[in-house]
Protein backbone atom coordinates (compact mmCIF):
# COMPACT_ATOMS: atom_id res chain seq x y z
CA UNK A 1 0.00 0.00 0.00
CA UNK A 2 2.79 2.45 1.22
CA UNK A 3 4.59 1.25 -1.96
CA UNK A 4 1.61 2.39 -4.31
CA UNK A 5 1.53 5.41 -2.77
CA UNK A 6 5.24 6.54 -3.43
CA UNK A 7 5.01 5.35 -6.79
CA UNK A 8 1.70 7.97 -7.23
CA UNK A 9 3.52 11.01 -5.70
CA UNK A 10 6.59 10.20 -7.94
CA UNK A 11 4.49 10.49 -11.70
CA UNK A 12 2.34 13.24 -9.70
CA UNK A 13 5.79 15.30 -9.04
CA UNK A 14 7.23 13.57 -12.57
CA UNK A 15 4.20 15.13 -14.56
CA UNK A 16 4.96 18.61 -12.60
CA UNK A 17 7.99 19.14 -13.94
CA UNK A 18 7.51 17.68 -16.90
CA UNK A 19 4.36 20.32 -17.85
CA UNK A 20 6.71 23.23 -16.26
CA UNK A 21 9.58 22.22 -18.62
CA UNK A 22 7.36 21.96 -21.60
CA UNK A 23 6.10 25.15 -20.33
CA UNK A 24 9.41 26.83 -20.60
CA UNK A 25 10.93 25.33 -23.47
CA UNK A 26 7.11 26.93 -25.57
CA UNK A 27 7.33 30.07 -23.37
CA UNK A 28 10.90 30.08 -24.47
CA UNK A 29 10.71 29.20 -28.48
CA UNK A 30 7.35 31.99 -28.74
CA UNK A 31 9.11 34.71 -27.34
CA UNK A 32 12.12 34.08 -29.47
CA UNK A 33 10.42 34.46 -32.66
CA UNK A 34 8.48 37.54 -31.71
CA UNK A 35 12.44 39.13 -30.69
CA UNK A 36 15.07 37.49 -32.42
CA UNK A 37 17.95 39.56 -30.02
CA UNK A 38 16.55 36.56 -27.05
CA UNK A 39 18.13 33.52 -27.37
CA UNK A 40 16.40 30.21 -27.01
CA UNK A 41 19.44 28.03 -25.07
CA UNK A 42 19.23 30.88 -23.28
CA UNK A 43 16.37 31.31 -21.97
CA UNK A 44 15.37 27.49 -21.45
CA UNK A 45 18.59 27.39 -19.52
CA UNK A 46 18.01 30.33 -17.16
CA UNK A 47 14.61 29.58 -16.30
CA UNK A 48 15.48 25.47 -15.85
CA UNK A 49 18.46 26.14 -13.84
CA UNK A 50 15.63 28.14 -11.39
CA UNK A 51 14.12 25.81 -8.94
CA UNK A 52 11.04 28.39 -8.75
CA UNK A 53 10.20 27.46 -12.76
CA UNK A 54 9.66 23.87 -11.68
CA UNK A 55 6.37 24.99 -10.69
CA UNK A 56 5.65 27.81 -12.65
CA UNK A 57 2.14 26.93 -14.20
CA UNK A 58 0.99 29.54 -16.33
CA UNK A 59 3.40 31.94 -18.52
CA UNK A 60 2.21 34.79 -15.68
CA UNK A 61 4.57 32.06 -13.58
CA UNK A 62 7.41 32.93 -15.92
CA UNK A 63 7.26 36.19 -15.74
CA UNK A 64 7.53 36.30 -12.10
CA UNK A 65 10.60 33.75 -12.01
CA UNK A 66 12.24 35.42 -14.48
CA UNK A 67 12.04 38.76 -13.57
CA UNK A 68 13.36 37.91 -10.17
CA UNK A 69 16.41 35.91 -11.90
CA UNK A 70 16.97 39.71 -13.21
CA UNK A 71 16.83 41.13 -9.90
CA UNK A 72 19.21 38.67 -8.41
CA UNK A 73 22.05 39.36 -11.75
CA UNK A 74 21.40 42.74 -10.80
CA UNK A 75 22.03 42.93 -7.50
CA UNK A 76 24.65 40.44 -7.94
CA UNK A 77 26.53 43.08 -10.05
CA UNK A 78 25.79 45.76 -7.67
CA UNK A 79 27.31 43.29 -4.93
CA UNK A 80 30.56 43.33 -7.08
CA UNK A 81 30.55 47.03 -7.55
CA UNK A 82 30.51 47.65 -4.27
CA UNK A 83 33.46 45.65 -3.53
CA UNK A 84 35.66 46.93 -6.47
CA UNK A 85 34.59 50.31 -4.86
CA UNK A 86 35.84 49.29 -0.96
CA UNK A 87 39.10 47.57 -2.33
CA UNK A 88 40.03 51.12 -3.81
CA UNK A 89 41.94 48.99 -6.71
CA UNK A 90 40.13 50.59 -9.77
CA UNK A 91 42.03 53.50 -11.28
CA UNK A 92 38.44 55.14 -12.18
CA UNK A 93 35.77 55.61 -9.18
CA UNK A 94 33.34 57.55 -11.49
CA UNK A 95 31.35 54.86 -13.34
CA UNK A 96 31.63 52.58 -10.84
CA UNK A 97 29.41 55.17 -8.88
CA UNK A 98 27.07 55.62 -11.69
CA UNK A 99 26.88 51.92 -12.44
CA UNK A 100 26.16 51.45 -8.72
CA UNK A 101 23.26 53.62 -8.98
CA UNK A 102 22.07 52.42 -12.47
CA UNK A 103 21.63 48.85 -10.85
CA UNK A 104 20.12 50.46 -7.57
CA UNK A 105 17.55 51.92 -10.17
CA UNK A 106 17.47 48.93 -12.13
CA UNK A 107 16.41 46.93 -9.25
CA UNK A 108 13.73 48.80 -7.83
CA UNK A 109 12.27 48.78 -11.24
CA UNK A 110 11.72 45.03 -11.63
CA UNK A 111 10.49 44.97 -8.50
CA UNK A 112 8.27 47.35 -9.13
CA UNK A 113 7.37 45.72 -12.50
CA UNK A 114 6.39 42.59 -10.30
CA UNK A 115 3.72 44.61 -9.15
CA UNK A 116 2.09 45.57 -12.15
CA UNK A 117 2.21 42.36 -13.64
CA UNK A 118 -0.02 40.89 -10.53
CA UNK A 119 -2.36 43.95 -11.31
CA UNK A 120 -2.45 42.51 -14.83
CA UNK A 121 -0.98 46.27 -16.09
CA UNK A 122 1.20 44.70 -18.54
CA UNK A 123 2.26 47.94 -20.43
CA UNK A 124 3.50 48.97 -17.16
CA UNK A 125 5.48 46.44 -16.38
CA UNK A 126 6.86 46.29 -19.62
CA UNK A 127 8.30 49.68 -19.43
CA UNK A 128 9.39 49.19 -15.91
CA UNK A 129 11.64 45.88 -17.30
CA UNK A 130 12.45 48.51 -20.04
CA UNK A 131 14.27 51.19 -17.98
CA UNK A 132 16.04 48.33 -16.12
CA UNK A 133 17.31 46.79 -19.80
CA UNK A 134 18.94 49.96 -20.21
CA UNK A 135 21.28 49.75 -16.98
CA UNK A 136 24.12 47.33 -18.58
CA UNK A 137 24.11 49.32 -21.48
CA UNK A 138 24.53 52.37 -19.73
CA UNK A 139 26.82 51.47 -17.47
CA UNK A 140 28.79 49.71 -19.95
CA UNK A 141 28.95 53.43 -21.66
CA UNK A 142 29.85 54.89 -18.65
CA UNK A 143 33.36 53.43 -18.87
CA UNK A 144 34.11 53.71 -23.25
CA UNK A 145 32.58 57.12 -23.20
CA UNK A 146 35.01 59.01 -21.94
CA UNK A 147 37.83 61.38 -22.76
CA UNK A 148 40.07 58.24 -21.79
CA UNK A 149 38.38 55.18 -21.72
CA UNK A 150 38.54 52.70 -19.16
CA UNK A 151 37.81 48.96 -19.48
CA UNK A 152 34.70 47.89 -17.72
CA UNK A 153 35.45 45.05 -15.42
CA UNK A 154 31.42 43.92 -16.21
CA UNK A 155 31.59 43.38 -20.26
CA UNK A 156 30.59 40.29 -19.46
CA UNK A 157 28.29 40.13 -16.58
CA UNK A 158 26.33 42.82 -18.15
CA UNK A 159 25.98 40.99 -21.70
CA UNK A 160 24.26 38.39 -19.44
CA UNK A 161 22.01 40.66 -17.46
CA UNK A 162 20.69 41.54 -21.00
CA UNK A 163 19.01 38.70 -21.87
CA UNK A 164 18.55 37.91 -18.00
CA UNK A 165 15.76 41.10 -18.60
CA UNK A 166 14.87 40.35 -21.80
CA UNK A 167 12.93 37.33 -21.41
CA UNK A 168 10.14 38.94 -18.37
CA UNK A 169 9.62 41.48 -21.15
CA UNK A 170 9.27 39.61 -24.38
CA UNK A 171 6.66 36.83 -21.83
CA UNK A 172 5.15 39.90 -20.43
CA UNK A 173 4.88 41.37 -23.83
CA UNK A 174 2.89 37.54 -24.99
CA UNK A 175 0.30 38.43 -21.72
CA UNK A 176 -0.28 41.69 -23.58
CA UNK A 177 -1.39 40.02 -26.55
CA UNK A 178 -3.65 37.93 -24.61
Amino acid sequence: MKFSLYLVMFFLLLNCFATAQSLIRDSCKKATTKDPKLKYDFCVKSLEENPQSKTAKSLEGLVFVSTKNAVSKTTSLKGMVDKILKEDKYEVERPLLDCLELYTEAIDSLNQSLDTVKSRDYKTATMLMSAAMDAPGSCETKFTKRKKAVKSPFTKENDVLFYMVLIPIAFTSMLDMK
